[in-house]
């Protein structure tokens, strides 16, 4: 199983960070360990001191495919789940300004929260989503807001990278990502439906 993320993929998100609007896709990728499941609480690790949120849609591929069509991509997928994409922004920060890849701050161990997934009862092209820190709204965005689609973003890395069954996909976040503390709960919402619900400890 691949876990591919997107960066810069909500341009209010890029610009709250400083980052230029990207021309193509910004892709890297995690490793499964970064997978954290069933609500199971998040345990902040010792090698950093910040840790931001960045809540997104996840999708699983399906079913195996490479230089996938557009116009075809809706055919690889028809599940969805919610997804935390945590970012050690420390680490992250230093390793950027070295001009180094950034995978330690992205794809440490259970960086990577996800919900159950649930079935697509209609496209993906407006959908909400949200983050609740401690019962207080943090981000709050829809899918009409993303630089590239979903179905773009599943061309895109198909160029690249067979996709295969299982394969998954975190779509990118929108703006309003902050810091995270011990003692912390997370709430995430697909529409009204509740999907993630977990503490920092």
């Amino acid at each position: 199983m691949k876990i591919f993320g997107v960066g810069r993929n909500f341009g209010k998100h890029a610009q709250e960070l400083g980052n230029e609007l990207p021309t193509e896709p910004v892709i890297f990728s995690m490793p499964d360990t970064a997978l954290l499941r069933a609500n199971a609480p998040f345990y902040f690790p010792d090698f950093t001191k910040h840790i931001d949120y960045e809540v997104e849609i996840v999708v699983r591929v399906e079913k195996e495919g490479k230089n996938i069509p557009e116009k075809f991509a809706h055919k690889y997928y028809s599940q969805i789940a919610l997804g935390i994409d945590f970012t050690a922004r420390d680490l992250q920060d230093q390793l950027k300004a070295k001009g180094l890849p950034w995978t330690i701050a992205k794809g440490f161990n259970h960086s990577a929260p996800i919900s159950e997934f649930i079935n697509l009862e209609k496209g993906l092209e407006d959908m909400n989503f949200s983050l609740k820190v401690n019962d207080e709204l943090r981000q709050a965005g829809n899918t009409n807001e993303m630089t590239f689609s979903v179905d773009q973003l599943i061309a895109y890395i198909s160029t690249f990278f067979m996709l295969k069954k299982g394969d998954l996909i975190y779509t990118g976040t929108p703006a309003g990502v902050g810091p995270i503390q011990i003692g912390d709960r997370l709430e995430g919402f697909i529409e009204n439906h509740k999907l993630i619900d977990f503490e920092i400890k």
